[in-house]
């Protein structure tokens, strides 16, 4: 299969944009980093916040929700605004309301102030997805494939560090400290974003229409091309089948199997550390071979995970390391499979990669929310190998999709 060539995105006037250097490459990537970093470290310091603001546990956990679901509006409300404007000052003034809300949180009186502070954290904290239409616009096209890999790396790096850094910081100087602390880098990346990002040109005419049209657009994307559906058929197949057992793994070492701690969950996790790695040399894969391969690899590699996990349920030494060893093969295979995606659809039409990234994402949470779901109900009513299964059965049913040949139009 040949790999589809990514077109020039907006900001290459005539096919010949600004060279996108290893260094900047590295500065956005840190700034993904930061930006779904904020997404997470909040789930580390509820019980910091609870004792802090005098308030039940559970309350507190309402911080995390107001999070999630202001993230969840971002994606729909402002991330299709990067096919409108132009990304450096989109960029700039995202990264800066979420610096500014990020201090209103950490300053905040009480756990109302909080909440709505915190949502705010997550309306504006989208600036990775802005990054990554960015970036293939900007890139070569025999090094899109890299340059996503590694942007996905840093995303993977903020996910799995913010926890361990806020929780550490918390337990030095207070819940308040992660806050002001995060408000101060997205802060400064604001000031220098404004200096180290190209400008890039003005928006595609597809985005020009109402900002309410523009809104529409994702759906209809959906309805218009069958490649994004495909991609997002695999995207919420696996992560799907990922989140169903980040959610039941918690469930299991905390149980009667092995008997640990909550922290537990959180030391497993960090094998995925190694995940940050394998995705650019999984993206220059994508760049040499297209993401139809890659894709299959994938599907192949969350099957054999799934089988690697079952084992997780013995106990012991033996299952502790299937866990870890099938947890790490679960997440190298998503990230591969999430990197075939984002190529195959930004090739679809690189005037509306934001409104694309829409479609994808939302697609893709959707499944992992109806997987943590479909997981939970399946371990308390069979166990951890129903979780398994059910990791299996959406992979197979991904596979079966991929293996199906296309109609030519």
């Amino acid at each position: 299969m040949t790999f589809p060539t990514l077109a020039p995105g907006p900001g290459h006037a005539g096919g010949d944009g600004p060279a996108l250097s290893r260094r900047l490459v590295a500065l956005l990537a840190v700034t993904c980093a930061v930006a779904v970093g904020n997404l997470y470290f909040p789930q580390a310091i509820g019980p910091l916040i609870a004792a802090g603001l005098d308030v039940p546990a559970d309350r507190a956990a309402l911080i995390v929700t107001a999070t999630q679901l202001g993230y969840t509006a971002g994606m729909v409300l402002l991330v299709p605004l990067g096919d409108r404007f132009r990304h450096r000052p989109l960029l700039v003034v995202l990264l800066a309301l979420s610096g500014l809300a990020l201090l209103a949180a950490g300053c905040a009186p009480g756990l109302p102030p909080l909440a709505a502070a915190s949502a705010l954290v997550g309306l504006t904290t989208v600036a990775a997805q802005i990054i990554s239409p960015l970036a293939a616009g900007l890139a070569a096209p025999d090094r899109q494939g890299e340059v996503l890999g590694t942007l996905l790396s840093g995303s993977t790096a903020g996910m799995l560090l913010a926890r361990t850094f806020s929780g550490t910081l918390g337990e030095w100087l207070g819940w308040r400290a992660p806050y002001l602390a995060a408000a101060a880098a997205a802060l400064v990346l604001a000031a220098v974003m404004a200096y180290a990002v190209p400008p890039t040109t003005s928006t595609a005419p597809s985005a020009r229409g109402s900002y309410l049209a523009l809104l529409a657009e994702p759906p209809r994307l959906l309805r218009a091309e069958p490649e994004l559906r495909r991609s997002c058929f695999y995207q919420a197949a696996v992560f799907g089948g990922f989140s169903a057992v980040w959610t039941c793994l918690a469930l299991l070492l905390t149980g009667p199997v092995y008997g640990f701690g909550a922290e537990a969950v959180g030391v497993l996790a960090l094998v995925g550390a190694a995940t940050m790695w394998c995705t650019p040399f999984a993206g220059r894969l994508v760049d040499r071979h297209g993401p139809g391969p890659v894709n299959l690899v994938s599907l192949l590699g969350v099957l054999v995970a799934a089988a690697v996990l079952a084992a997780g349920g013995l106990g012991g030494r033996l299952g502790l390391t299937a866990l870890a060893v099938g947890s790490l093969l679960l997440d190298i295979a998503l990230q591969s499979g999430t990197l075939a995606n984002v190529s195959r659809v930004y090739a679809l039409r690189p005037d509306a990669r934001g409104r694309l990234t829409t479609a994808y994402m939302t697609c893709g949470y959707l499944g992992g929310t109806a997987g943590s779901w479909l997981g939970v109900h399946a371990y308390t009513a069979f166990g951890w190998p129903a979780v398994c299964v059910l990791v299996a059965l959406l992979a197979s049913a991904a596979l079966a999709r991929h293996l199906t040949p296309r109609r030519v139009p």
